[in-house]
């Protein structure tokens, strides 16, 4: 299995949707993505910042998915990144009600020497300088380097954007954050573009309705399962990282065929995620529910056709 180093913010969120609201409960993107990365039973290291608020019961919790939290600094006085979001009656778009940077705003990662050869390296949504700064402090280059970003990032640090953009091998963003990147419309040539700033490959995320792999001239479309109940869709992103990570991680197997299998594996385990509030459903997640979707996701996806 290959070693995974996972970058990124591990919260407070505070939720509100159609369905029902919550006070802090566990967020954050490194959480979201070592939580669903954990299904592959990879070594698996995050590297984050917390305040002296968070609870040593969610690290303990990190910690018994045989996730090494060393990396993870607890501020003493300090408190935790808290984000607070609302969403509209389609689940597809959401007001921030409040963000408070709080120690992420000084954080400073500090790869642990164990995770500094890592094969793997999923740099999880933060400021471009503080991704950079961990591909700084590795000792070797990783066979695949992830990273994920958002529209912010966009409007308030394009060119440090673009410098971490050129250092990796796949970038997963949204549909909407792929045409504001590449200035285009249609998402085919938007991958094209993005493809030019460094990427080999691209994966474009479009929620309910699933997600695009491009390489060169190559495309593949996994679809979202359809779900009866969508309830929260925070964090599934993320889900959909981490488990595209952690298969790509325990195949040690980075050809495009095999990332298709791994976008397969990330939405299977993203279409959990949005089925209760923040973490709470894939903390409970048991082996043979992710097997028994996998098998749905295949049933929805195979078929035979004659062709004339």
């Amino acid at each position: 299995m290959s070693k995974l180093l996972i970058v990124g913010s591990v919260a407070f969120d505070a939720i509100e949707t159609p369905f029902g609201k919550t006070d802090k409960i566990l967020g954050g993107a490194a959480t979201y993505i070592g939580l669903s990365a954990a299904h592959f039973k990879v070594p698996a290291a995050i590297v984050s910042v917390v305040g002296e608020d968070f609870p040593e019961a969610y690290l303990e919790m990190l910690k018994d998915r045989n996730i090494d939290i060393s990396a993870i600094e607890v501020v003493k006085g300090g408190k935790t990144f808290f984000w607070s979001g609302k969403y509209h009656n389609d689940l597809n778009s959401r007001d921030t009600l409040e963000t408070q940077l709080n120690v992420l705003a000084d954080f400073n990662p500090v790869v642990p020497d164990a995770y500094k050869d890592s094969d793997i390296v999923m740099l999880g949504n933060l400021h471009p300088i503080v991704q950079n700064s961990v591909l700084e402090q590795l000792t070797k280059r990783p066979k695949l380097v992830v990273l994920d970003t958002m529209n912010f990032w966009m409007d308030n640090a394009l060119e440090d954007l673009h410098n971490v953009i050129a250092k990796v091998d796949v970038i997963t963003i949204n549909d909407e954050e792929a045409r504001q990147l590449s200035g285009e419309h249609a998402l085919v040539k938007a991958a094209r573009v993005i493809e030019k700033m460094g990427p080999k490959y691209v994966v474009i995320k479009k929620g309910e309705h699933g997600a695009l792999l491009f390489h060169n001239e190559l495309v593949f479309f996994a679809p979202a399962l359809p779900l009866e109940e969508v309830f929260d869709p925070t964090g599934a992103g993320d889900t959909f990282a981490g488990g595209f990570v952690g298969h790509l991680a325990k195949t040690e197997n980075i050809s495009f065929e095999n990332m298709k299998k791994a976008v397969i594996h990330g939405s299977n385990l993203a279409s959990f995620c949005v089925e209760k509030f923040g973490t709470e459903r894939i903390q409970e997640l048991s082996h043979e529910a992710v097997q028994q979707r996998l098998k749905e996701f295949k049933e929805l996806t195979q078929f035979e056709i004659e062709l004339s």
